[in-house]
């Protein structure tokens, strides 16, 4: 049988309904992209139709395959002509065998066109979309341009007529002026033949000339008026002038009081707002620290217990514990007690040789205590200090100490001395001769704070001697808070009132109250100075723990992390402009333990290898006087 063909093997089948077979996708037509995919979904429709319909099976007159029905084949068996008929189907069968394996092939090949196709349409289709959001893009920047250019054109039209409409104006009012210096030049004419009445007599080309001459003067008298008109048309009276400008002055001086008045008020306002936000933070801060106490705080003792124990009785209790607080109240129990103890001590076991020890205290042994009273040891302390203070030739404050007890007592009791008055110093810290002799001879505070603290007192006596004209050692309030102020210009309103109140002055005080200003500088015979000249050196240390605050702040480090030379240098300019280079050096020298000579120039490159610790340096400033020198400069508002 000949091999079928496929456009006749697709001819002898019966075609389905609904089905199209486009043969053209070999050479489609690229008309219109709208054609080309409709072309493309037909194509599509015919492997799948072509598929199932030659894989159809073969069916007999009876519906059934030709195989259904045969009888088996044996030699027992008749054949029948049915049996034939098989027999050719089944070498039909056989035959269009090549014809299937073509339409698998087939079948693969459309699959693969029609992947391809689908690719290549939604490749397409994306170009297409971009391609329609430019577009789209497009026309709204054209549309905006249209929007534009109609508002100018709307705006122009609109000044076109008002242009126009001021045009119109214009030649109608000149036209008006031409009338009415015409009538104007008819009404003078008809005037001066009215008043001349014997003119006709006269000759015609005098007149004539005379008209002549008269028509000129007028042309020219009408050019006047109108350059007169064109450039003072706009021109304001002088009187009206006058009473606008000071209209305008008037109102020009209201309007600068009002602004004044206004940033005064604003500036109150700022001023009352920083005041409220930081009353806030300190009642914020007041009550945290209240529950504070009222979470740790134990009950007050009952300080009239001491009165029977304490040497003196009540009264000398009294007299000890009047105006102090409680850990005020504390320290001089200790000291009591302390000293109770110290009497009954008629030896101090020697501290030994070791390099902790303080020179005047390297003994090994016992050493006897020489059981001074307190007035005595302060007085010896005095002396010491008239002594340091006249001493040309400056050696450390312990061998210092320790020489003066030898000259004083001799070399065998100086040693016992020492003891004796070491012992007394560390018991009593709150009388200030003691206290402040301790923390020099232990090195805690350097000996230029008292002495630059005496000087301070001093200078400020003699202030007030030199106000005191009559000598009579009596000032008025007035003249007590002018010296404070000359004397302290530094310090704030609020301290120089704590210095007045320290000094006798209350709110019922008047400026003409007398002070006697004498008595604010006595000592009593343990060394004790007046409330005044203690809120003196209150003030002092406050001042000087700020200031070191305020260093702190600048440098805005803690004070585990280390600090360079220029770095600190920088930090304390910066708080205290007005500060020397002399006194910096000597900040420097102390802060990190070097010789003023040794000191590297500033911008000199070692600088920056010499560090220290942030939390040391600060401890060994506040061993030294270090104060502020000047104001610090504002800083701009923003």
């Amino acid at each position: 049988m000949p091999e079928l063909s496929f456009p006749s093997l697709c001819r002898l089948q019966p075609r389905p309904s609904g089905v199209t077979v486009d043969e053209s996708f070999l050479t489609e037509d690229k008309s219109t992209q709208n054609r080309k995919l409709l072309q493309k979904r037909r194509t599509l429709e015919l492997p799948a139709a072509l598929l199932s319909h030659c894989q159809a099976p073969v069916l007999g007159r009876t519906g059934k395959l030709p195989t259904q029905g045969a009888p088996p084949a044996g030699p027992g068996h008749r054949f029948h002509p049915g049996t034939k008929a098989a027999a050719h189907q089944r070498e039909k069968i056989r035959a269009l065998e090549p014809l299937k394996a073509k339409l698998v092939t087939v079948n693969e090949d459309c699959n693969e066109r029609i992947l391809a196709m689908r690719a290549e349409e939604k490749h397409e289709i994306s170009l297409l979309k971009k391609e329609k959001m430019n577009l789209l893009k497009l026309i709204d920047k054209k549309n905006e341009e249209k929007i534009s250019l109609q508002s100018e054109v709307t705006k122009l039209r609109k000044n076109l007529a008002g242009e126009y409409l001021h045009y119109l104006s214009e030649r109608d009012a000149r036209k008006i002026l031409i009338a009415d210096l015409n009538e104007l030049r008819y009404q003078r004419e008809d005037m001066s033949l009215a008043q001349s009445p014997g003119i006709w007599g006269e000759d015609p080309v005098k007149l004539t000339l005379a008209l002549k001459m008269t028509r000129q003067d007028l042309t020219r008298t009408q050019m006047e008026l109108n350059t007169m008109k064109a450039n003072f048309g706009d021109v304001v009276p002088r009187r009206d002038f006058e009473m606008q400008e000071k209209t305008n002055k008037d109102l020009q001086e209201q309007l600068d009081t009002l602004r004044a008045s206004y940033e005064e008020v604003r500036k109150e306002h700022e001023i009352l707002m920083q005041l409220h936000m930081s009353t806030l933070k300190e009642r914020d801060q007041f009550f945290s620290e209240l529950q504070e106490i009222q979470r740790t705080s134990t009950p007050r003792p009952d300080w009239t217990k001491c009165k029977d124990v304490v040497a003196g009785g009540p009264e000398r209790w009294q007299m000890l514990a009047e105006g102090k607080n409680s850990d005020q109240l504390v320290d001089m129990l200790l000291e009591e007690i302390g000293s109770g103890l110290l009497r009954e001590k008629d030896f101090f076991p020697g501290l030994g040789y070791g390099e902790a020890i303080p020179a005047f205290l390297r003994f090994d042994g016992l050493v006897e205590n020489k059981k001074p009273s307190k007035k005595d040891v302060v007085n010896l302390l005095k002396d010491a200090w008239k002594e340091r203070l006249a001493e040309e030739q400056k050696e450390t404050f312990p061998d210092f100490f320790f020489n003066f007890l030898e000259h004083r007592f001799g070399p065998s009791d100086a040693m016992a001395w020492a003891y004796t008055i070491f012992e007394n110093i560390k018991i009593f810290h709150s009388n200030e001769v003691m206290s402040q002799f301790y923390a020099v001879l232990m090195g805690k505070r350097s000996e230029n704070v008292y002495v630059t603290q005496k000087e301070t007192v001093a200078q400020l006596l003699k202030e007030m001697t030199n106000a005191d004209s009559q000598n009579e050692g009596l000032l008025t309030m007035e003249q007590f808070n002018t010296v404070l102020k000359s004397t302290f210009p530094l310090k704030t309103e609020e301290q120089i009132q704590e210095l007045m109140e320290a000094g006798g002055w209350h709110p019922s005080s008047s400026n003409a109250d007398l002070l006697n200003y004498r008595s604010l500088f006595m000592e009593d015979e343990e060394g004790q100075s007046e409330p005044f000249v203690q809120k003196l050196w209150e003030q002092y240390m406050d001042e000087k723990d700020g200031y070191l605050q305020e260093l702190k702040q600048e440098l805005g480090i803690e004070l585990h992390e280390e600090v360079t030379l220029p770095k600190l240098r920088g930090g304390l300019m910066t708080i205290d402009p007005s500060l020397d280079k002399q006194t910096v050096n000597t900040y420097m020298s102390q802060a990190f333990q070097l010789p003023e000579s040794e000191m590297p120039e500033e911008g000199d490159e070692k600088e920056e290898a010499m560090v220290e610790i942030f939390q040391t340096a600060l401890e060994r400033l506040q061993v030294i006087d270090i104060r502020r020198v000047g104001p610090r400069e504002p800083e701009p508002a923003s």
